[in-house]
């Protein structure tokens, strides 16, 4: 998996209890070694980690050793961002993107 600091990294056995348990909303990417727009995205991911730590939490989940979170929440392209607020998906967003084009689309959720 793609390691970015600041980001932790959750498996299909943590997921609920670290998702539901968070009372920031929850950024998860859901990703994979062979992704290149991953691997684009992790900068911007850890950079909104540091800088947005007080208002949320970033996480990621690799979907080729835990499928099956990837299949619960129906995850068929990489990089999927999802946002959970109290457990639940709220909004999901597919593919990578800019910084600040990512803190626009999260303004509603935070």
């Amino acid at each position: 998996m793609i390691h970015v600091t600041g980001v932790d990294e959750l498996t299909d056995e943590s997921f609920d209890t670290e998702v539901r348990g968070e009372t920031r909303p929850v950024l998860v990417e859901f990703t994979a070694d062979w992704c290149g727009p991953c691997r684009q995205l992790a900068p911007v991911l850890g950079a909104i980690a540091d800088e947005e730590r007080e208002r949320l939490r970033v996480v990621q989940i690799d979907v080729d050793r835990n499928p099956g979170i990837s299949t619960r929440y129906g995850v068929l392209s990489m990089p999927t961002l999802m946002v959970f607020r109290d457990g639940e998906p709220v909004k999901s967003m597919v593919g990578a993107r800019p910084k600040r084009r990512l803190l626009q689309e999260l303004e509603d959720v935070l």
